[in-house]
């Protein structure tokens, strides 16, 4: 009955605001119905469900619980909204893209430093502002090189007041636009080449980015555990870093043959 009722409204080409909302209101009864039976059967029957069981009946109840919030509220968002029953732990979030203006999945900043090399500095399913991981990567990029960059190659959103004033106290230039309205003036030759030049070199986050989605598997991610999706991702940059090490000594040792053969050529000679 419940299938049924949903099918009349799935097949519906014309879904009025009031039919979505009588068909919602039979499915959470339906759902209140069947979790009362169950209730029922633990207290009163001695039933006992196993420990993935009862994960899974504490999903449902959650859901049930948000949707019904919802509904009463007549409103469309809740805080940690569980939106799959396999992968409870993944939340939406809103890209506004025109082919698919909600995602849903892992979010992640990465970076890279003049070697080539990739370092993770945030990793969530929760939807967060990036802005706020432009220090913390500074920061990690100072321990690991023992200073701070000399210019940082960043897109638009982390280039916010607080982040300026943070890169200009340390001496760092942030790439980008200024913020305010444009200048009457044209910008010299000269700052439209350095523009220029950081927009070019910028592209190798985003080309990292299609690396790793076309030959380091992370853009076929099969698990569904949160921890085994985190570490599948992980993995992924890994073995991407590996790759471009193995890359960098396979160049040396390319360099130290040919000056080999070459400075033994001149010995002979």
């Amino acid at each position: 009955k419940a299938r049924k009722d949903y099918l009349a409204l799935a097949k519906c080409r014309k879904r009025g605001a009031k039919k979505i909302r009588k068909a919602i209101k039979k499915q959470l009864q339906y759902i209140r119905r069947d979790l009362g039976y169950i209730s029922n059967l633990l207290k009163n029957n001695g039933v006992v469900l196993s420990e993935s069981d009862v994960y899974l009946l504490d999903i449902l109840e959650t859901v049930y619980s948000q949707q019904q919030n919802m509904f009463v509220s007549n409103t469309h968002r809740i805080e940690n909204r569980i939106v799959s029953i396999s992968q409870p732990y993944i939340r939406p979030i809103v890209r506004g893209k025109a082919k698919s203006p909600v995602e849903f999945g892992a979010k992640l900043d990465l970076s890279v430093d003049e070697t080539g090399m990739c370092r993770i500095e945030k990793l969530s399913f929760d939807a967060y502002n990036e802005s706020a991981v432009l220090k913390t990567a500074l920061e990690n990029y100072k321990k690991s090189t023992g200073h701070y960059p000399e210019r940082v190659l960043a897109d638009q959103i982390y280039r916010n007041r607080d982040n300026i004033a943070f890169c200009s106290s340390l001496g760092i230039r942030l790439s980008g636009k200024k913020l305010g309205r444009p200048k009457k003036d044209a910008d010299s030759k000269a700052e439209k080449k350095i523009a220029y030049q950081d927009n070019t070199d910028r592209i190798e986050v985003e080309r990292k980015f299609s690396l790793a989605k076309r030959k380091f598997g992370l853009g076929l991610l099969l698990t569904k555990r949160e921890d085994t999706t985190k570490a599948s991702i992980v993995l992924s940059i890994i073995a991407m870093n590996i790759d471009r090490i193995a890359a960098m000594l396979l160049r040396l040792i390319q360099f130290l043959l040919n000056f080999e053969l070459s400075y033994g050529l001149r010995r002979c000679s």
